[in-house]
């Protein structure tokens, strides 16, 4: 699975051909979630509170990168960097 992110020892991964809604898979030490792109919210799975909000803010913040990454992934296609809150 693409790694699409790397920040705060938070891994963010999107699948191609995934099922819907759009959404990113997010692991920090142990813990794993389905995050959805458009709100932020975890779908399936745990995040630590401070995780989960750092990761809603940044799917806020690089909204349209995920969504058009989501785009490709359902075509097949190469996936794109997105810059981590941490501005690495």
């Amino acid at each position: 699975m693409p790694i699409l992110s790397i920040f705060f020892g938070i891994i963010v991964r999107m699948w191609h051909d995934d099922h819907p809604p759009p959404h990113i898979h997010v692991e920090y030490q142990g813990f794993e979630a389905l995050v959805q792109i458009d709100t932020g919210r975890i779908l399936k799975g745990k995040l630590p509170k401070k995780v989960a909000s750092i990761i809603s803010e940044w799917c806020e913040t690089h909204q349209s990168e995920l969504l058009e990454n989501w785009n490709r992934a359902q075509r097949f296609e190469t996936l794109e960097r997105i810059q981590g809150a941490d501005r690495d």
